[in-house]
């Protein structure tokens, strides 16, 4: 029995697990080619506790408090939680909303870009090159010293903080508040049952805690040290993905789905920026030592460093709205190239000069 259980076996499970349920949560309620994703869902949290204004894309969304509290509840269960951080947080701060705006200008974290794909949006190819583009570029700044610093362990309080806050949002979800905002329209307004979404959260929280799930570790590791661990959980999630698609008939006449680079669901065309924006991504992630999902997970084991990521995220969403940086279906928003290319030039001079010398 323990030769068919290893880790490669569990992962791969999670995989299947995951991408299944990404493309169900469609056909229960969330967006097409948006039934998991990180950042817009992220981006959705924001527009709820009103960082930004814009009014489709407003929901509290439990996956995400289900996401850390998944990993919270797994990480004491395996005594696993070790509270710990103090690697470079203000830099991790403004590298995490780099990530989002980069996801933003894109429209999707590496999950939807894999469920994009799993859905026939062929715009996806042109962001995943571009995102195993910016992991090259971040290994060549790891194989030359780049660090963020050693976390250190630190008291027990802070490691509580994030999973405290994400108990107080999934409280605003049940309670609805007068103060949260909900989209009456727009990708904002479709959604799972709320303990439907919380269940998936903690179900996926608790297996990318047990495997240590990360879309943009599975390239990095590739490509560094030619492990191909992560990678067979992420090929597992988008097989799963595009079957379970097909089982359920997203495809074909009656379905949502076509496959094309036109008229796909909340997706735009402009492949230069795809490739640069998840690019962007993809080097920050790198450089910040994971993938959204992975950072709300590692919260959850008590990392501060990726609470403090996670702000980042929150106002990168929040800037990317507020500053006309985000894509919609018709195109880039006005200033998101500018944004992506500053973002560029900040991951490059921080690979360079924040490098450990012998």
């Amino acid at each position: 029995m323990g030769r068919v259980w290893t880790p490669r076996t569990k992962i791969i499970l999670a995989g299947l697990i995951f991408g299944a349920l990404g493309a169900l949560a469609v056909n229960w309620g969330n967006p097409p080619n948006m039934g998991i994703c990180v950042a817009c869902f992220l981006r959705d949290i924001a527009g709820a506790l009103k960082l930004h204004q814009a009014s489709v894309v407003q929901y509290l969304r439990p996956e995400i408090m289900g996401f850390t509290l998944g990993a919270f509840i797994t990480a004491f269960a395996f005594r696993e939680w070790r509270p710990r951080g103090g690697a470079s947080p203000v830099v991790r701060f403004v590298l995490g909303a780099l990530v989002m705006i980069g996801a933003l200008v894109f429209l999707g974290c590496p999950i939807r870009m894999l469920l994009r794909l799993a859905g026939g949006d062929l715009n996806g190819i042109t962001a995943l090159a571009g995102m195993i583009f910016g992991v090259l570029v971040g290994i060549f700044f790891l194989k030359r010293g780049f660090n963020l610093g050693r976390a250190v362990k630190i008291h027990p309080v802070a490691g509580w903080i994030i999973p405290l806050i994400m108990i107080g949002l999934l409280l605003f979800a049940i309670l609805k508040p007068d103060f949260i905002a909900y989209s009456e329209s727009g990708p904002g307004s479709m959604y799972v049952p709320l303990a439907l979404g919380l269940g998936i959260g903690l179900l996926v929280g608790f297996m990318a805690q047990r495997t240590r799930l990360c879309s943009v570790g599975a390239w990095r590791d590739i490509f560094l040290v030619k492990d191909f661990y992560l990678i067979s959980g992420i090929a597992a999630f988008f097989v799963a993905a595009i079957v379970t698609n097909y089982i359920v008939g997203n495809f074909g006449t009656e379905g949502i789905y076509h496959w094309g680079f036109a008229e796909q669901p909340v997706a735009h065309r402009d492949h230069l920026w795809n490739f640069f924006g998840m690019g962007l991504l993809g080097l920050a992630a790198t450089q910040i030592g994971g993938c959204p999902l992975r950072n709300l997970v590692l919260s959850g084991e008590g990392d501060t460093d990726a609470g403090v990521t996670i702000l980042g995220y929150l106002a990168g969403a929040a800037i990317a709205h507020n500053f006309l940086l985000a894509s919609i279906p018709s195109g880039v928003g006005t200033w998101g190239p500018v944004a992506v290319i500053l973002g560029w030039a900040f991951c490059i001079a921080i690979g360079f000069l924040m490098r450990e010398r012998a």
